[in-house]
């Protein structure tokens, strides 16, 4: 039964209806009922998670995240690791929960990676990590790509929050599964081709004013360009190292 689980999950639906997000899916029937999976998930923000995880709940699915270690410091947020099925990854030594990680789809679970590792501030999809390849190689099951669009509007990098009743609408959008049945530099190829093609079609028909910052620069939006947001993204690093090497 998973008590934490299921009070997650009804919280996660009262806070839906709450702020009166309407959320669109497609493709539900591509997301196993059974089995073990990697869903793989964009990465636009911080809340993106959430729509995925209800994805699985429609499906009578539980979804094991991976989670930056940090969040163990959050005595919350480890009760509800602990208690979820979560796996942290220590980024600095991400071999034990990527043991965990391949244990828990061998074992029937699905496993929701994040290819691109951090959000991306384009909204465009990044350059992807080997891992999510990986790990469906290894404990031999597919890999079913998922795309959430929206959900940056609420909570993202570098942007106000939105949150309370704002009535945002959010598309998730699930792909056919991708067999573990080549090399890892192309099922990681299939996998983006997949994604990319979701992204497209889940972007068609959503409102797309024009400047807007959640918006892709391609679609006329002010969001950077993945060349500027990788920038960006460098420079945030450079900054992080500084800072470790003035406290070290």
């Amino acid at each position: 039964m998973e008590p934490v689980f299921r009070s997650l999950e009804i919280a996660a639906m009262l806070a839906v209806r709450a702020t009166g997000t309407t959320i669109t899916y497609r493709g539900l029937e591509n997301m196993p009922t059974s089995g073990g999976a990697v869903i793989a998930i964009n990465h636009t923000g911080y809340v993106d998670w959430l729509p995925a995880a209800l994805a699985a709940m429609h499906r009578h699915r539980r979804m094991r995240f991976m989670i930056k270690a940090e969040m163990n410091e959050v005595k919350t947020v480890a009760y509800l690791i602990k208690h979820t099925k979560t796996i942290p990854v220590d980024r600095q030594a991400g071999a034990e929960a990527y043991a965990h990680a391949v244990e828990a789809l061998r074992a029937g679970e699905i496993v929701g990676v994040y290819p691109e590792a951090t959000i991306s501030r384009s909204f465009e999809l990044k350059e992807f990590k080997s891992g999510a390849a990986r790990m469906a190689r290894e404990a031999q099951v597919p890999i079913v790509p998922l795309i959430v669009w929206g959900a940056q509007r609420i909570w993202t990098k570098d942007q106000p929050r939105a949150l309370g009743r704002k009535k945002i609408p959010v598309t998730v959008a699930v792909g056919a599964p991708v067999p573990p049945d080549s090399d890892v530099d192309e099922l990681s190829s299939r996998m983006r081709a997949a994604m990319t093609e979701l992204l497209h079609d889940a972007q068609q028909g959503y409102p797309a004013p024009p400047g807007a910052p959640w918006l892709p620069r391609r679609l006329g939006g002010s969001a950077p360009t993945p060349v500027e947001a990788a920038r960006i993204e460098e420079a945030e690093l450079a900054e992080r190292a500084r800072r470790r090497g003035e406290t070290a």
